[in-house]
């Protein structure tokens, strides 16, 4: 799937009023088969000790692979539903941004599953990986 034909703007303007909104989350590239998204580390997206959140990276995670499992459906007919997100986190970090890049495995009539890995955006160290399932409902 090219989701290069839909432009920065298109996928920004859905963010409006929603949790991505609230958490910044922009959408910064999209491609074949492939969606980025960045995210601040702030008092937004921070946990206690002032790291990022894992909570944060879970809705990034599933923020980008929804997102993209929408530009999928004729929603007019289906919408996308998240089935599972899993995230494992093995790095920290406490400020600046995070690039998520989420890459379609699995783009079926019923089900989609999509990898996203985040990053640091000044190191680009892996800072997280997860996967999301989601599943295609008929309205």
């Amino acid at each position: 799937m090219d989701f290069g034909k839909f432009s920065i703007e298109q996928l920004n303007k859905m963010n409006s009023n929603t949790l991505m909104e609230t958490l910044g989350i922009e959408f910064i590239e999209s491609g074949d088969n492939f969606i980025k998204a960045k995210m601040p580390v702030d008092h937004r997206t921070h946990q206690p000790m002032g790291l990022l959140h894992g909570g944060a990276s879970a809705a990034l995670i599933e923020s980008i692979g929804s997102l993209g499992s929408a530009l999928m459906c004729d929603l007019k007919n289906e919408y996308p539903v998240g089935l599972e997100v899993n995230a494992n986190h093995v790095g920290g970090v406490k400020a600046g941004n995070v690039i998520g890049l989420g890459k379609l495995v699995h783009g079926g009539k019923k089900t989609h599953v999509w990898q996203v890995d985040l990053f640091e955006e000044e190191t680009n160290k892996l800072i997280c990986t997860g996967r999301l399932t989601v599943m295609i409902i008929s309205k």
